[in-house]
């Protein structure tokens, strides 16, 4: 046997391990009725593909050990001393308390327009999610495995299950508490989007000590889904979650996060976008300050004609922070006229911050409009002086340079009034590191 070969077994002997020590902490797959099935597939496929290790492709920049260990990483709770983003708003709000279900805190589950009920008590042997739950993240393992995604298929406790069948009159928003130091939260959501209907979705919060969470998106022909979330301010908290999104004809599917802290954040988006005449935007603004890792990877397949995609990331990292991009636009034959645009910025406020990417671009067809592009650079000191000389102070007129920065990720949010809550988010961010 050769040396190669060795190691080649004791990676594959690695990922067993590491995979069947996280099935045993985790202990029994939970639901019944309409979940046993695709729960027990999740299971086989989690096991086939084995849990991330430090050497796949999609994982060398981010390591993925303190997701995959049987337990929690502590990560002290943090009070942040402001009302919560989105509390100005009209919306039904839903809460989470370190993945547990706050009946309390939350609105009744009823809203025109929707149907919505819990995953935990959804145990009826027929149900309209049954078709979607974990069937778009098993197509979204092709063709980059996303074990996690798997694992939570499997495992989730808990989610919100949401058939949209009209245009209700306000957001249904779900926020998350984190109140237990070693808490490990699992929860997966499911949203059809009928046709013709609309949804925005909003959520908000730190979700636990470590958070593993999956968004399955069908949005059916000319509806459309609104999705802006913000990660919460724990310093310590690590997060890995999952958007799977099917698109169809003349539909619109729009993401945008803010993540501010947390130690470590990797966020994918799988969305395949199959029917003609659609549209799918999915944008970020991510702040790091000192021990924060923050991982975008996105994956959009245009398989129809004339549709659009954007991918917008914008990072602003400081005293050491890290930031990540990995994003790809596919287009398959046959999906002429497409228009794809990617981009993925850092402005890095002193040497020891990083940012790193990978924009890729794979194209089978020749009557399409794609472009991707990443940068990485200071604070324009030209600019800076500029506003020095105008009277502003030097941190305010830097604040104002980030806020400039970021302004093409937030232009994505469609509603004013929740654009405005999360550029207060990010005003608030940067007032409180002024020096």
């Amino acid at each position: 046997m050769t040396a190669a070969t060795e190691r080649k077994q004791a990676l594959a002997q690695r990922r067993q391990d590491v995979t069947e020590a996280r099935i045993a902490a985790l202990g029994t797959v939970p639901g019944a009725g309409w979940q046993a099935r695709p729960r027990a597939e999740a299971l086989s496929r989690l096991r086939a593909m084995g849990l991330p290790q430090p050497r796949d492709e999609y994982w060398k920049w981010t390591r993925p050990e303190t997701l995959t260990q049987p337990e929690a990483p502590t990560a002290a709770t943090f009070d942040a001393k402001t009302a919560p983003t989105f509390d100005a708003i009209d919306r039904l709000t839903l809460a989470f308390v370190d993945g547990v279900f706050d009946a309390e805190a939350s609105d009744p589950l009823a809203l025109e327009g929707i149907e919505i009920e819990r995953l935990a008590t959804s145990e009826a042997d027929i149900h309209w999610a049954q078709d979607l739950y974990g069937a778009l993240e098993t197509d979204g393992q092709t063709p980059v495995e996303r074990p996690l995604a798997a694992l939570n298929s499997a495992y989730a406790t808990d989610g919100i299950l949401i058939r949209v069948t009209g245009k209700p009159s306000k957001p249904v928003n779900i926020v998350y508490h984190h109140r237990d130091d070693s808490s490990d939260a699992c929860l997966h959501h499911v949203i059809r989007v009928e046709p013709g209907a609309a949804l925005t979705l909003l959520e908000n919060g730190p979700a636990a000590a470590r958070f593993n969470q999956v968004i399955e998106v069908d949005v059916a022909e000319t509806g459309a889904f609104h999705h802006i979330r913000t990660q919460g301010r724990d310093h310590e908290r690590r997060a890995a979650t999952h958007i799977f999104a099917r698109v169809g004809r003349e539909s619109l599917f729009k993401s945008f996060t803010l993540t501010a802290n947390g130690v470590l954040t990797r966020n994918e988006a799988v969305i395949d976008i199959i029917g003609d005449d659609a549209s799918a935007h999915i944008a970020g603004a991510a702040l790091g300050d000192g021990d924060f890792l923050h991982d975008d990877t996105v994956f959009i397949t245009h398989d129809a004609l004339n549709c659009e995609s954007r991918q917008v990331f914008k990072n602003v990292l400081r005293n050491g922070a890290n930031g990540i991009f990995q994003g790809k636009i596919l287009v398959k034959p046959g999906a002429q006229k497409t228009d794809g645009y990617q981009i993925s910025q850092s402005l890095l406020l002193d040497e020891a911050s990083q940012f790193l990417a990978k924009p890729e671009l794979e194209i089978y067809a020749d009557d399409v409009a794609c472009s991707h592009g990443s940068t990485s650079g200071a604070i324009d000191e030209t600019a800076l002086f500029y506003l020095r000389s105008r009277g502003i102070p030097e941190p305010i007129a830097q604040d104002l340079m980030v806020l400039a920065f970021v302004a093409e990720a937030i232009q994505e949010i469609e509603d004013e009034t929740i654009a405005g809550e999360i550029l207060a988010q990010l005003e608030g961010w940067l007032s409180r590191r002024r020096g």
